[in-house]
């Protein structure tokens, strides 16, 4: 959807990323490290500067004590960070199994079938984005290797709540998996909602492997540093595939993002702020065009259903939209396994300025004027 949002001058709401500055003393520490000759390799699992931030990150905002030598490893961006994970997780052979709850971020179902695993997918469904109790403990056998859970969710924006997570924590405490944690939008949260880390229930810490990175909390998501932390024995696994797989993050960014990670509170306050002014925007854009939309809890996506519209296909919709409107989006049913389950849906993404949002308003309520058109061609 970028590559045809490029090809039709379309304003991106497709791909995930700003089109507004990084902070300016994040950026000012990767060119201090760049000047300062800090440009070969780095140790391979993270400079000792970012590992010691990762663990002061960690102990401020989940009250975990982390150990920076045995339990964090740096990865190319949190993407990385999950195929490492299930690479070093997984037995080929052994018909493990994976859970999977969809939608999902494009990558977890791939990343478990390259490892080697099976993906066995549990439906949040609509209007709040909640599993079945009974579905997801039907997932759950002696062959689970592990759960992969996203929260605040993307493409959702669902935040799971901590007796969502509890009712996980307990399936995997019964039946010995490991629960692997993308919490890489955790700072970005609406209506005083409360981001929990899966590690830090009872039972948990050992048994969990948090990612997290950079990319969106501090607007620098080409920078590719992410991260893993978990138990020494999982730790010195994924340290393996790491290393194979990347070697390791660039040097003079993850200079950078130290710096990023001790900010102060008063930086996660603001951008909680600015996020939420932005999302506002967003739904008043959605509400004007005509979308029917579910309101996000955290991240910066917002699901939508666009029957109201009169179109049918959301593969067709959103080629029409980028071509036609101007707006590129992403089709719901790229986030499911069977793409059938996602025909319905429209996912925008809003980390932009509030001009470039206006502007995609501007473009969107002229569907309201081709409906005509939009059914014909559906």
């Amino acid at each position: 959807m970028t590559r045809l949002a490029q090809r039709y001058g379309a304003i991106n709401l497709a791909q995930g990323f700003p089109d507004f500055p990084a902070p300016s003393q994040v950026k000012e520490a990767a060119r201090q490290a760049i000047a300062a000759d800090i440009n070969q390799y780095a140790i391979t699992w993270g400079a000792k500067s970012l590992r010691d931030a990762i663990a002061w990150k960690m102990a401020h905002f989940q009250g975990m004590t982390v150990d920076p030598e045995r339990e964090v490893t740096v990865t190319c961006g949190a993407t990385e960070a999950m195929m490492a994970t299930m690479l070093a997780l997984v037995d080929p052979g052994e018909e493990e199994e994976v859970v999977v709850f969809e939608p999902f971020y494009e990558n977890y179902g791939p990343d478990a079938i390259v490892s080697g695993a099976k993906p066995h997918y549990v439906q949040l469904r609509p209007p709040s984005w909640e599993f079945d109790e009974e579905e997801l403990k039907a997932a759950f056998s002696g062959r689970t290797k592990a759960a992969i859970v996203n929260t605040p969710h993307n493409p959702t924006g669902k935040v799971f709540t901590r007796s969502m997570l509890r009712v996980i924590a307990d399936l995997c405490i019964d039946y010995d998996a490991v629960a692997v944690t993308d919490e890489i939008y955790e700072h970005i949260l609406y209506d005083g909602r409360e981001h929990v880390s899966l590690a830090t229930l009872d039972g948990m810490q050992d048994r969990t492997v948090t990612i997290s990175g950079c990319s969106k909390t501090y607007s620098v998501t080409g920078w590719r540093v992410g991260y893993a932390v978990a138990a020494p024995r999982w730790t010195d696994a994924i340290k393996k595939v790491h290393d194979f797989l990347t070697v390791g993050a660039p040097a003079p960014l993850q200079e950078g993002a130290a710096l990023a990670l001790r900010l102060p509170d008063e930086f996660y306050v603001k951008l909680r702020q600015q996020y939420a002014d932005r999302r506002q925007i967003m739904l008043e854009v959605l509400e004007q065009a005509g979308f029917s939309y579910y309101l996000p809890e955290g991240a910066y996506y917002v699901m939508t259903e666009f029957e109201p519209l009169g179109a049918k296909d959301d593969v067709e919709f959103a080629n029409w939209l980028v071509r036609e409107i101007g707006v590129a989006t992403v089709p719901g049913s790229g986030f499911y396994h069977n793409p059938d389950l996602g025909r319905a849906f429209i996912r925008f993404a809003f980390p932009k300025s509030s001009s470039t949002l206006r502007a995609a308003g501007e473009r969107l309520v002229k569907i309201r004027e081709r409906r005509v058109e939009l059914a014909h061609h559906s």
